[in-house]
């Protein structure tokens, strides 16, 4: 589903990734700390700590992870 905001760098793809990463081949990715909201496989995920980064927290996924106060640079 999709509404009618627009949220600029919320996405973005890899024409042509590195070797090795060949599968990400028009994919795209979604920064869901960009929109009001992002699931996957139904459940609201929970966007990566600090704004920089581009992943997501589910149920599935186990940290510790990058983006909270103290996480930078390791």
């Amino acid at each position: 589903m999709a509404g009618d905001v627009v949220a600029p760098r919320a996405a973005w793809t890899y024409p042509s990734p590195s070797p090795g990463y060949e599968v990400l081949a028009d994919a795209y990715a979604v920064m869901p700390g960009a929109v009001d909201r992002c699931t996957v496989d139904g459940e609201i995920v929970t966007p990566q700590e600090g704004g920089f980064y581009g992943g997501w927290i589910t149920r599935r996924v186990v940290g510790p992870f990058k983006g909270g106060p103290g996480t930078r640079g390791w």
